[in-house]
């Protein structure tokens, strides 16, 4: 019997590797350890000194079966029909059972028409995948439908590759499982080989002209990078009230979120929105202050790694998924977990 190939197709920023891509590479080692093999990372990008053999060599440290390297001057900068281009004959060569990718507007533009290109079926915003408990028969894949209001269980059915993009925050890479292990670990086997993308790259082109890149909110922050969020709710009253949160988030060197009502109302601007209208997150950290939990907004942040929730209501549902949970006046509690965090210091 063949072994099962997966592959997890990375999306680079600026040359380095994002917390997105080092997710898919989580999510996909696991996929291969549930099939009883390893997966094997694809880079795409320009080459030369700008071009991709730093990051290569840093994803080749991840426990991983091989590197696979497409380098093109077409591949530079992102355009869909030079990835499509690159990606296709590769996949049509290998045949990979699976591949994976992290779930951005990157992907969600271009993934469909490769899915199409190569006949491959098409799994996106997967959040989960276990094998079924009796052992046998395919996997189980989650993934949330109808904006996140429910989560669906699904099989594949038939033949041929799959292609499956990944919620962030929903493999987290810092989880401590051995797919997971920090940069540099390569799980006692040596760096994965790093070698071309079995493809033919001579004809691909960019199927349209890149003008530039402008940045949504220009200075704002990335709220996917950030370690530490104190995101807020309706239950805050105003905006004048924010000087609080304010004061908690810089006590722990964090980042402010909020939920779609609090920007709704104008109190934040659209960027912190987080949910499945606005970003996700997966900080180390996350306190919710005031936030009933909607399954909108859950979805946005459930994949932290330690959740607070701070609500009067003790039926609340963000306490089915806080890790700790402060049943009281937000007015009176984010003031005095200030101060003990300050004390503390």
């Amino acid at each position: 019997m063949t072994a099962r190939r997966v592959w997890v197709v990375l999306q680079l920023k600026e040359g380095q590797v994002p917390r997105v891509s080092w997710d898919a590479v989580a999510a996909a080692q696991r996929l291969a350890g549930l099939l009883g093999t390893r997966a094997e990372a694809v880079l795409l990008g320009g080459g030369g000194p700008t071009g991709v053999a730093a990051a290569a060599r840093e994803v080749a440290g991840r426990d991983l079966a091989a590197v696979h390297v497409a380098e093109h001057e077409a591949l530079r900068g992102y355009t869909p029909g030079a990835y499509i281009g690159a990606l296709a004959p590769a996949l049509r060569e290998a045949r990979p059972d699976f591949v994976l990718f992290p779930h951005t507007y990157q992907t969600v533009d271009y993934v469909p028409r490769l899915a199409q290109a190569v006949g491959a079926g098409l799994l996106p915003e997967v959040t989960g995948f276990d094998a079924p408990a009796e052992g046998a028969g395919e996997l189980l894949w989650t993934r949330p439908v109808l904006g996140g209001k429910l989560q669906a269980r699904v099989r594949i059915k038939g033949d041929g590759p799959v292609l499956v993009s990944v919620q962030a925050g929903a493999f987290p890479a810092e989880s401590g499982a051995a797919a997971a292990a920090p940069p540099g670990s390569d799980g006692g086997r040596g760096p994965a080989e790093i070698k071309p993308l079995a493809a033919d790259l001579s004809a691909i082109r960019p199927d349209r002209e890149i003008l530039g890149y402008e940045e949504v909110g220009g200075s704002q922050v990335d709220l996917s990078k950030a370690e530490v969020i104190v995101a807020v709710g309706r239950g805050l009253g105003g905006p004048e009230k924010l000087g609080p949160i304010e004061e908690l988030a810089r006590a722990l060197g964090g980042e402010i979120g909020a939920s779609r009502p609090v920007i709704d109302s104008g109190w934040l601007p659209r960027e912190r929105q987080i949910g499945s209208s606005g970003q996700t997150v997966a900080p180390k950290l996350y306190i919710a202050a005031g936030i009933s939990g909607a399954i909108q907004h859950l979805v946005g942040m459930k994949g932290s790694t330690v959740i607070v929730a701070i609500n009067k209501d003790p039926s609340a549902p963000i306490f089915t998924v806080a890790d700790y949970g402060l049943v009281g006046d937000l007015h009176e509690l984010v003031p005095a977990l200030t101060a003990a965090i300050k004390a503390a210091k």
